[in-house]
Formats: C-alpha cells, structure tokens, sequence
C-alpha cells in the first residue's frame, strides 16, 4: 500500500462541476468535525456554516454498490461483536437548498464491510488478496445484519454511530456506504417508507487506512490495496466527495480508534435510486446477485441484532 493521495484537492472535472462550491463543501465539513463530538456547540456550527454559504454545492450522488440490503436496524452500535479498530461516526445532515439548514428526523443509513472485506448478507464472497473465511473471526456477530444500521438526525441533523474501521477488498479502496432517506418511520426496528434522498460512500486517508491495517485483525488479510487516487469511485474532491475528517483517539496507539465526521449537504425534495456515478466495483467471485440472500434482515429481528439506541 501506498500513502499518497489528494487529501483535499480538486481535479479540473470536479472544479468545473461544481464551479468553486467543493472549496465551500469542505469548509462545511471541517466546521461539522470542530463540533461533531461535542453536542453542545453543534447549533453554533451549523450557524457558521450557514454564514458562509457552504452548503450551496450538493453532495455528489454515486452508486449504491452491490452489497446494499434492505431492512438495517435503527441502532447506533452496529458491530455486533465484530473486531476492529473502534470508530465513532458523526454525520450531520443540512439541507444544501435552504441556507444550511439542518435536516431534523431524517434517516441516515450505512454499511460496510468487516476487518478481512466480508459484508453482511454476502459472506462467501471473496474479497480478493488473501484473508481467512469470515466464520473464524470469532465473533457471535449476524451475519445477516452485521455492520449496517440507521439513525435518526437529532435538532441539529447529527447522527452518531459506533462501529469500526472498514477493512477492503478487490477492487475498491477502503469504504462506508451510506444513504439519507426522509419522510419515513421507524417500524418493528427498521426504517419504512419515505424517500431515498442521498446516496454516497465515504472515504478514508491512505495514511491513515495502511496504519490501520498493519493491525490485527487487518493483517490477516493480505493483497493489493487499492488507494484513493485509484480507486473507481472517489474522484479527488476531499470533503465533498466523501472524505472524512478523522482524529486519532490515541495519537500515539492507532488500535485505541478514530473519530470520523463530515457534514452531507442533501436536497430534502430530491430522489436518488443509488445508481449514481461510479462503478462501485464488480462483486467479488462468489458474491450473490439479485434477491438478498435468505435470512437478510426483515421487520422482525433477530434477538442477537436487536435495535438499541
């Protein structure tokens, strides 16, 4: 693996797109993680943000991937037991159409895949290198629901998740998936209804991602990396294409865990089907097409992934 990449700068295709509104994008992010993790400035953010005019550029949309599943639980902790690095995920939702406004009950979903590359719903599936089967990690995690959830945006469009740092596989970069639905409800633990409004990934520092899988259980799975200069999907644009803002809870022991936020500027009145730009990556060999599998998540869950807060 390799570190070098562009953490913040803009390619010639994205600056004419967005015609100098990514700068503002960012801007808004680095603004959202100076108060992503302290609840009581969070109002006095947004109204930074909203003073310079930095959600005027929508986050771009792009595709879904191919291990979306229907059905996540609402819950902040969304480990289940799985091992990893810790991350806290903080994701504040404004809407770009309205001055920066936050976006109060919408519905902000994610998935990942675990430390060795294996998604929930598609454990088979081959994540390319190198890695042991995902049944010898131990853990007592579902792994129909592992490492997928919702939350619900509080006042202020924040959302908070505990889980851990993605591994990869073959051949994307390291990832979350995420969307932001609105106008629906939560029902028998899930989120039902409404629209899709926001489809993205988001993305990690090359730095930062090779330390972290220099760690166990991460190196156990060897191969080629796939950086974010090379990856299909990320196309340079710092913040506004997804990069997260991280801080290191230990500066000095990387296995203590991260800190991640960044702010998604969303049009509450758009919808979008998740197939936006990007590939996404072909599945790896063995991964399902189609249907989920049987046993993906319904409204009634499993007692072992039952809801939390």
């Amino acid at each position: 693996m390799t570190g070098n990449h562009r953490n913040s700068s803009i390619t010639r295709r994205r600056a004419l797109a967005v015609t100098g509104g990514t700068v503002a994008a960012g801007g808004l992010a680095v603004t959202g993680y100076q108060s992503a993790f302290a609840d009581t400035t969070e109002a006095t953010a947004t109204a930074s943000a909203t003073s310079t005019g930095a959600c005027m550029t929508l986050m771009s949309s792009v595709t879904e991937g191919p291990y979306y599943l229907d059905g996540a639980l609402v819950r902040k902790d969304i480990t289940e037991g799985k091992s990893g690095v810790p991350l806290t995920l903080r994701l504040t939702v404004v809407d770009a159409t309205d001055g920066c406004t936050p976006v109060k009950g919408a519905a902000v979903e994610i998935w990942h895949c675990d430390a060795w590359g294996y998604y929930s719903g598609y454990t088979t599936a081959n994540p390319g290198g190198s890695a042991p089967a995902e049944s010898e990690d131990g853990s007592t995690a579902n792994d129909n629901t592992y490492l997928r959830g919702y939350q619900i945006a509080n006042a202020n469009g924040v959302v908070k998740f505990e889980t851990i740092f993605p591994g990869w596989y073959t051949p994307r970069t390291c990832h979350i998936h995420v969307k932001v639905h609105t106008g629906g409800e939560k029902e028998d633990g899930t989120y039902e209804g409404g629209t899709v409004n926001y489809t993205g990934q988001l993305f990690f520092d090359d730095t930062i991602a090779e330390e972290i899988f220099a760690l166990e259980p991460y190196s156990r799975h060897s191969g080629s990396y796939t950086t974010l200069d090379d990856d299909m999907v990320y196309d340079g644009g710092g913040a506004a294409s997804g990069l997260l803002t991280l801080k290191a809870v230990h500066k000095a022991d990387p296995s203590q865990g991260y800190k991640g936020s960044l702010s998604l500027a969303i049009d509450p009145d758009a919808e979008n089907t998740g197939a936006g730009s990007g590939g996404g990556g072909t599945p790896p060999s063995g991964a399902p097409s189609g249907e989920p599998p049987s046993g993906a998540p319904s409204e009634s869950a499993s007692p072992s992934a039952s809801a939390s807060s």
